[in-house]
């Protein structure tokens, strides 16, 4: 089984398959999470891996424009359902075959990505070519948010660690936030 294959049986199962919306760890996570954005208000925002849609219901509250993507179609369709009229004109929802799939880039660049609990389930070549159009695709003093549980799991390819300190090395990115605790890691860097 693919990992697609994967999460559309997980979110056919259950509309909350890691009880985002309900558990404490996720609520505490996702409000963290917003704290941490440097920026009361961006432009554009792109959150790779949405989901159920609930830290995309939040970030529509931050952005004028916000492209949200998952590569399971159930992912979609739930995350659609929970978006209110009033919301629609400014979310661009996709289903994207991510990394290979990528939304178009608004002029001048993304100035806001929040990648959660998504990059440790890509491949090496995967991350590799995610994390390099991440980069493109983020505008210079753009944010770029990522959170990730720090335990192993099955289903996981990659180490939260090892991912953000591959991140963080980059030349061209500043951390300007890192919060560290026993079960997950959020940093946000900033493009130069």
């Amino acid at each position: 089984m693919n990992q697609r294959q994967h999460f559309e049986q997980l979110y056919r199962s259950s509309s909350d398959p890691w009880a985002v919306k309900t558990a404490w760890y996720e609520r505490r996570k996702r409000e963290l999470l917003l704290a941490s954005l440097p920026r009361e208000h961006y432009r554009h925002g792109f959150e790779p891996g949405c989901g159920n849609g609930e830290t995309t219901m939040a970030l529509l509250e931050r952005c004028d424009q916000l492209v949200a993507a998952d590569f399971a179609e159930s992912a979609v369709l739930l995350c659609n359902a929970r978006i209110q009229r009033e919301d629609r004109r400014q979310l661009h929802l996709q289903k994207l075959q991510l990394p290979q799939e990528w939304p178009q880039v608004p002029p001048g660049g993304f100035d806001l990505l929040v990648v959660s609990e998504l990059a440790y389930y890509l491949d090496d070549a995967d991350l590799a070519l995610f994390s390099e159009r991440c980069l493109t695709s983020l505008a210079a003093g753009g944010h770029w948010l990522m959170c990730h549980w720090r335990h192993q799991a099955p289903d996981l390819l990659q180490n939260a660690d090892t991912i953000h300190a591959q991140i963080g090395a980059s030349a061209a990115l500043k951390t300007v936030v890192e919060h560290r605790e026993t079960d997950f890691l959020l940093e946000v860097w900033e493009r130069l």
